[in-house]
């Protein structure tokens, strides 16, 4: 590298007012360049939005600390674009070639299942064909969505892909605390019946209800006594109009007892402060993911199969429901003490994947080098 690197991470707005939090993928570019401005060799790091949608005062986020700019604004300012939550197109590629500005694609999405759907569905937003960018100088991709999208990612793009860091930072979810009792964090509850919570959001097989309905309905079976309710969000229209799955809820024991509510879709800390005592959590090819690290950092016990945080929560390896039910179960043993050291153990292992963790750091320094190292 020859000077101090300015970097710009893609985002795609789709209104003047979009929140950080509407989705993961914001997220992530906010918390990669939480990483990326603690390498040496780094100037500046600024959001670039890719939409025609304008940045106005009307965001709300603190834009002095992120800041945030139109492609327009930041094309001649750059050394390095990561394209992550917004795509540029084949005129913006060649504009940058020819400026000296490397190019990298950040991928953190299940891009392979997503082509799948939008194929066998007819899912497709635009209606239109898929433009394949095959100009990238490196590709990144997170670790959780290695396995299944490696091969697609490297042969549509004609360029090896490289596992990196999978970045994180509770500075959005402690903002949104301030305003809930305790900050937030699970509390306990002494001896009543814990109430379980199923957050997946139901939109594709990735992260759907099904599984961790079906493990609070063993837990339930096997101790009637130790659940008080499920409440399951982000399902409150599939309860209500599919038929199917309708059918199949009336099979189970936490429903036809009237402990069981479908609901629609909630912003997570409060739903967790005001509704949960243990999350259950199932995934399918995605086993790390930000909705983890917020339930754990909060001190909620989380059940889950996320292979690549077997220690975070109460883990339960692939699609075994009956051990799920186990650790339910387990969880819900749980004192205050015990709910008090697991709160504590949470956040200490959750310290690997924070922005300003030094292996973290050195990885993605070491990226920006190998960028520039035959240049």
């Amino acid at each position: 590298m020859l000077r101090p690197l300015r970097i710009g991470i893609t985002i795609g707005l789709r209104s003047e007012a979009e929140p950080l939090w509407i989705n993961g993928i914001k997220q992530n570019a906010v918390f990669l360049a939480g990483a990326l401005r603690r390498c040496p060799d780094v100037a500046s790091v600024v959001l670039v939005n890719t939409t025609d949608v304008p940045i106005t005062p009307a965001l709300p986020w603190d834009q002095a600390r992120w800041p945030t700019v139109s492609f327009e604004q930041a094309k001649d300012g750059l050394d390095v674009l990561i394209e992550l939550g917004g795509q540029i197109d084949e005129n913006r590629t060649n504009y940058l070639i020819n400026c000296g500005c490397k190019l990298v694609s950040y991928c953190c999405g299940v891009e392979y299942i997503n082509a799948t759907q939008t194929i066998l569905f007819h899912r497709s937003p635009n209606h239109g064909g898929a433009f394949v960018n095959q100009h990238y100088d490196d590709i990144w991709m997170i670790p959780q969505i290695e396995p299944i999208n490696r091969g697609y990612f490297e042969i549509l793009r004609r360029r090896q892909a490289r596992v990196v860091p999978f970045v994180w930072s509770p500075v959005f979810l402690e903002e949104r605390g301030h305003a809930l009792p305790h900050g937030g964090r699970c509390q306990p509850r002494g001896g009543q019946g814990r109430r379980l919570t199923v957050m997946e959001p139901n939109l594709d097989v990735v992260k759907f209800c099904l599984y961790p309905i079906l493990i609070a309905e063993q837990a339930y079976r096997t101790r009637p006594e130790a659940i008080e309710k499920l409440l399951v969000a982000n399902a409150e229209k599939i309860a209500q109009e599919n038929q199917f799955f309708i059918s199949l809820m009336h099979h189970l024991d936490l429903v036809n007892n009237h402990h069981a509510v479908f609901v629609g879709r909630y912003d997570t800390p409060y739903f967790l402060a005001d509704h949960t005592d243990i999350v259950i959590s199932h995934q399918w090819e995605n086993p790390l993911n930000y909705f983890y690290l917020e339930v754990c950092w909060q001190g909620y016990p989380l059940v889950h199969n996320a292979s690549l945080c077997p220690d975070l929560g109460f883990y339960y390896p692939g699609h075994d429901l009956q051990l799920g039910a186990e650790q339910v179960l387990k969880a819900a043993e749980m004192g205050a003490d015990a709910l008090a050291q697991y709160q504590a153990d949470q956040r200490q292992r959750i310290g690997r994947f924070l922005c300003d963790d030094a292996s973290v750091v050195k990885t993605y320094h070491d990226l920006l080098s190998s960028l520039f190292s035959n240049s």
